[in-house]
């Protein structure tokens, strides 16, 4: 640890992944504060129509996001198995040859997604009275789509050599920015939902910088020698072949929502505003799940690049159990403090407040009682991307995009449950994912000769 690496090839495997997982954890909640910070912000000092504003971009962006940081996740992979190894050099060129690709990536899609930003809001049926305000949001994350990506690609690599506490220190620190920026552009210089993106964008660049300039000062594996710097095209494959299914699976989760966003807009502002903060609650509950996959996808990496599959097997159990007790706290506590939750994020003075916090509380309540399928989803993707299954990512995609795009209208439209068919859809969906993950994790462990 004292040399900012963590082997995960020796040791109790419980232990490793909750060492590996805390500070993780930690910045992933810090992470989420951006977005929580924004509708917090406009939801309550603008007006519940700016934070529905917000909340009818997030799934736009997460697809422009998901294009560029599955690349960096296919890097994180390849690296962690040649750290297992106890090749140095293939490291070095992996982090080499992983940021050259990331290079490309965020400034093409980046660009693409600035000037179709308004066509798919369009396209997703966003309510004309807040369209001016989701769309400049939007475009100000285009501008920021570089930034996130750097960080993402800095923090992959940290985490796949077993470092999850570097990140942590910058992420806490733009946390913290992020908020201050909120209050000063959108209480002192009253720019709206506009300096809320604004706040954003300056936080996300100033964590992207400082995490790659300590990481390139104090890891050695970010010093390359100069023969390690040249283009190496079959690193840049392997890189690719893991990287671009894992694009393609978060962009399809993102088309998914996006195709349930255009439900959710159809139904009018106060479903907007209430899915817009169940959403960004359901972000937090995520966290815990997400955090345990990335820990588990590093320690079976490790292992399976070192050739120990009792160890990976060991590992997963472990994990398994953790998801267990994990979604055994949280049920109880969403449906206790849902409604309290859901205050924070309108004024009291909002002639909808009401109306949003009462709709949104049911729906966290009806999301609850499929928490274990999402574990379940995040579980076996940590394994499957640590054995390094491509497959896998764009297989559980297909069926979120299947799942998003038949479920919502099904239970809204065609069976009539009205409104709260939202929140049972995204349930559903977690059940098939979930269920299909395990499908092919019982498949892909035979394949490989994982031995039960």
């Amino acid at each position: 640890m004292r040399n900012r690496t963590l082997n995960m090839t020796s040791g109790n495997p419980a232990r490793l992944l909750i060492v590996f997982a805390l500070p993780m954890l930690i910045g992933n909640i810090f992470q989420q504060f951006y977005n929580l910070v924004d509708s917090i912000i406009v939801g309550r000092l603008i007006s519940a129509d700016a934070l529905g504003a917000i909340g009818a971009t997030s799934s736009v962006t997460f697809l422009f996001f998901a294009l560029c940081n599955g690349i960096a996740s296919g890097g994180g992979v390849i690296t962690s198995q040649f750290f297992g190894m106890g090749d140095a050099g293939q490291v070095r060129k992996s982090i080499v040859n992983t940021a050259y690709v990331m290079l490309v990536m965020p400034a093409v899609v980046g660009g693409i997604a600035f000037v179709l930003a308004e066509s798919m809001l369009r396209l997703l049926n966003t309510p004309e009275q807040i369209l001016p305000d989701a769309l400049a949001y939007t475009r100000a994350m285009c501008i920021g789509i570089i930034f996130v990506s750097v960080y993402n690609f800095a923090s992959s690599m940290l985490r796949a050599l077993g470092d999850s506490r570097t990140p942590l220190y910058f992420l806490i620190f733009s946390c913290f920015l992020n908020a201050g920026l909120d209050l000063l552009f959108v209480a002192v210089f009253h720019q709206g939902v506009l300096g809320a993106g604004i706040a954003t964008v300056i936080s996300q660049f100033v964590s992207a910088v400082i995490c790659l300039v300590y990481a390139v000062r104090k890891n050695p594996y970010f010093k390359p020698r100069k023969d390690e710097l040249k283009l190496d095209m079959h690193l840049v494959r392997q890189i690719v072949r893991l990287g671009v299914p894992l694009s393609l699976q978060f962009s399809l989760i993102a088309v998914s929502s996006m195709a349930l966003q255009r439900v959710v807009n159809g139904f009018g502002p106060v479903a907007v505003d209430a899915f817009t903060a169940t959403n960004r609650i359901e972000q937090m509950i995520h966290q815990p799940y997400q955090t345990l996959s990335a820990a588990l996808a590093t320690y079976c990496g490790q292992n399976w690049g070192a050739g120990d599959r009792k160890r990976v097997l060991q590992g997963y159990r472990k994990a398994l159990l953790m998801m267990a007790v994990l979604t055994a706290v949280m049920v109880p506590l969403v449906r206790i403090f849902g409604r309290g939750i859901m205050g924070i994020f309108v004024s009291s003075g909002d002639e909808n407040s009401a109306a949003v916090i009462d709709l949104g509380t049911q729906g966290l309540k009806l999301t609850s009682l499929f928490y274990l399928f999402l574990g379940m989803i995040y579980v076996v993707r940590g394994i499957l991307n640590g054995l390094g299954d491509a497959k896998f990512a764009l297989l559980n995609g297909v069926v979120e995009i299947i799942g998003r795009f038949t479920v919502p209208y099904l239970l809204t439209t065609t069976l009539g449950i009205g409104v709260t068919g939202i929140w049972w859809s995204s349930g559903i969906v977690w059940f098939l994912s979930g269920f299909t993950a395990w499908l092919r994790y019982i498949g892909y462990k035979r394949k490989v000769g994982l031995a039960a």
